[in-house]
């Protein structure tokens, strides 16, 4: 995160251990959990994927329910904990606002369950962060966060998860 970006944070709190969370999140169908929301698309498939959503640097292209795109490489893979990833390459409105976007998540202990931590660091173009930073954050906030309510639910469906007390 550098002094000029814009990172914008969701939370989570569920059941699952860290290990399942992470099993069930990182290779999650993007067209399932990022639905259409207020001015946002929704992401309609994944194309073009070099292996695995396991390993840095693999690669995908992210296609959005308006024709757009973008492309994310996984840059950062921490066993049962958490990921990071890189997007760049927007065709949508995106393109006239940053240069790219570090995604970062994380799954901690937290009592009996996993306490997750979701960041996307917006990298503003020159003389756009007072748009990312302004209107467009809340609005992302709310996108972000509908996206991990449909992941938190996804994980809690997903056989396997649940701590022992």
């Amino acid at each position: 995160m550098t002094k000029a970006s814009v990172p914008i944070t969701v939370f989570a709190r569920m059941t699952s251990s860290p290990a399942h969370t992470h099993q069930v999140i990182v290779p999650i169908d993007l067209a399932q959990v990022f639905k259409p929301w207020g001015p946002f698309p929704g992401v309609a498939e994944v194309r073009g994927q070099t292996g695995t959503w396991d390993r840095p640097g693999t690669s995908r292209q992210t296609w959005f329910t308006d024709g757009s795109k973008a492309d994310e490489r996984l840059t950062e893979i921490a066993e049962g904990y958490g990921f990071a990833y890189e997007l760049s390459g927007f065709t949508n409105v995106l393109a006239k606002l940053v240069s790219g976007v570090r995604g970062e998540w994380s799954f901690l202990p937290d009592g009996t369950g996993t306490s997750i931590r979701w960041t996307y660091d917006f990298r503003p173009l020159p003389g756009r962060r007072w748009i990312v930073a302004g209107p467009f954050k809340p609005l992302w906030t709310r996108y972000m966060r509908a996206a991990l309510t449909r992941m938190v639910t996804v994980v809690q469906e997903t056989p396997g998860g649940i701590m022992a007390e």
